[in-house]
């Protein structure tokens, strides 16, 4: 299967998961993207010049890349599939490090734990990181302590 034949059903799963829309910012049908395989051929990760848009779960659920994360940012309206902190936070986040509840100053009221999402600055918007949100938007909003999101990949260089 061509990453062509494989980009309808990929495009389904990403508006399932992220909303519609995400399916078509995120594999765009005029993009040079690599779709990488499992041993037995499934699509494991979706690969463009620009990095990693997503890796293909063995659940059937998209975990972003930098590159994805970015990608969503430009196609979902704010505060959709977003996690925004302030400039406390920013140069951990970059890092990798963990956002914690405590430093979250809005996030997406959607957002359940689980949720695939992108890290944002409070001041300019610009993606500080991706990863897997650990507590529902309520209890990000309420917290003061506690993991609020697992961080994945943090956007090393200022954007």
């Amino acid at each position: 299967m061509s990453s062509t034949e494989d980009l309808p059903s990929l495009r389904t799963t990403a508006d399932y998961q992220f909303g519609a829309g995400a399916g078509a910012a995120l594999f765009p049908a005029e993009a040079d993207l690599e779709v990488r395989r499992s041993s037995s051929g499934r699509p494991q990760q979706v690969v463009a010049t620009d990095g990693r848009i997503v890796t293909y779960g063995t659940d059937g659920r998209f975990t972003l890349g930098l590159a994805g994360g970015r990608r969503l940012l430009d196609a979902l309206e704010a505060p959709a599939g977003r996690v925004v902190v302030g400039d406390e936070s920013e140069p951990f986040v970059r890092e990798g490090k963990n956002v914690f509840a405590k430093f979250v100053s809005a996030v997406d009221p959607d957002v359940r734990p689980g949720d695939e999402v992108a890290i944002v600055h409070e001041a300019d918007g610009d993606l500080l990181g991706v990863g897997r949100a650990e507590l529902s938007a309520d209890a990000m909003a309420d917290f003061d302590t506690g993991m609020a999101v697992m961080v994945r990949e943090g956007a090393v260089d200022a954007e």
